[in-house]
């Protein structure tokens, strides 16, 4: 019986050598406000995102261009170092700020984040891959991933050519691209990659875990 059986009781280990980092540096215009804050049946989206993180990773940091508003949660916060970069440039932040060699990247917005897959991607931890990506179909997830400090020149060179997408990065790094049929051993439904954009989407996720957890009971 290995240590890692949940049922065995005993908490599982955090993962060596990764950082969690919590993305939380979009205006959530569309939602209307901090989308972040929204509750979902009595807990914020973000502290869910931390509940999940905080149990496979010993640190955590967030990354936010609004630190005040983040206070409260009482982790390590940084501002982007370079704003108005989108998703690549709050990789580009962690990267830097980060203490561990590698990091995985989440958006503050994921309210059935996974802990079985983030586990498996994270244990991919390894010099022979820069960043470990699902990928469905032809769609990425990367605020979903686990990077390496050594995407950092690769980061550096986008921004100097002003060409930051992040299509185009994954092409100039060494990724290893996790397919449908590995993640649905771990999230059958694919709902890790869910994240919540409208007012009309958190209602949707509201009824979705009221049903759940009804079905738990």
């Amino acid at each position: 019986m290995t240590q890692e059986k949940r049922y065995t009781g005993k908490p599982m280990p955090f993962i060596r050598g990764v950082t969690g980092v919590i993305l939380a540096g979009g205006k959530s215009s569309r939602f209307g406000s901090n989308k972040a804050f929204a509750d979902v049946n009595g807990r914020q989206l973000i502290e869910r995102v931390i509940e999940v993180t905080g149990s496979v990773f010993q640190r955590l940091i967030i990354i936010t261009n609004n630190p005040g508003e983040y206070s409260s949660l009482g982790l390590p916060m940084y501002e982007d170092l370079i704003k108005g970069l989108g998703p690549l440039g709050g990789i580009y932040t962690g990267l830097e700020k980060m203490s561990d060699s590698s990091g995985f990247f989440v958006a503050c917005d994921m309210p059935f984040l996974n802990e079985r897959l983030i586990r498996y991607i994270s244990k991919m931890n390894s010099k022979e891959y820069d960043a470990v990506v699902p990928k469905i179909d032809w769609k990425m997830e990367p605020l979903h991933s686990l990077y390496s400090k050594t995407c950092v020149p690769a980061i550096k060179g986008l921004i100097e050519s002003g060409e930051c997408m992040i299509n185009r990065f994954f092409q100039s790094i060494r990724t290893r691209f996790i397919d449908e049929d590995e993640i649905r051993r771990y999230d059958p439904l694919l709902r890790s990659f869910y994240n919540i954009n409208r007012p009309g989407e958190l209602i949707e996720v509201i009824n979705r875990d009221s049903i759940a957890l009804k079905k738990s009971d």
